[in-house]
């Protein structure tokens, strides 16, 4: 190796590091609350701390939302895969829960974002 091969090396470390840092600095911070999309219109909005479940209806289509002790998770969804009942709750701002089949979104926002940002970002 010479001395270009480990100054390339090292640059290439120190930029994945920072880039490590830069995308998950907002990812940490609890978000407030719970915007559900279907096929593409935002259709609800609930408080992250309030307990309840919602039925989301697209057509013929349902997800089962839980929201508890701070979290929202899918609990049971028609749609053939069933991934969106698999992925983990959600608490943190920026973090999702997707379901294709049913054209379904629940994403966490913080109480000063508006629809408009959280489409943007």
């Amino acid at each position: 190796m010479k001395k270009k091969d480990i100054i390339l090396i090292i640059s290439i470390i120190i930029i994945a590091i920072i880039s490590y840092f830069l995308f998950t600095l907002g990812k940490n911070e609890k978000g407030s609350q719970v915007i559900i999309t279907v096929d593409g219109t935002v259709i609800e909005k609930f408080n992250l701390y309030e307990d309840r479940e919602y039925t989301i209806k697209n057509g013929d289509h349902y997800n089962i939302l839980t929201i508890k002790d701070g979290y929202a998770d899918i609990i049971e969804a028609d749609c053939p895969d069933k991934h969106c009942v698999n992925q983990k709750k959600i608490n943190k701002m920026g973090e999702k829960i997707i379901c294709l089949p049913n054209k379904t979104i629940i994403e966490i926002i913080g109480a000063d974002e508006s629809n408009i940002d959280s489409i943007a970002n």
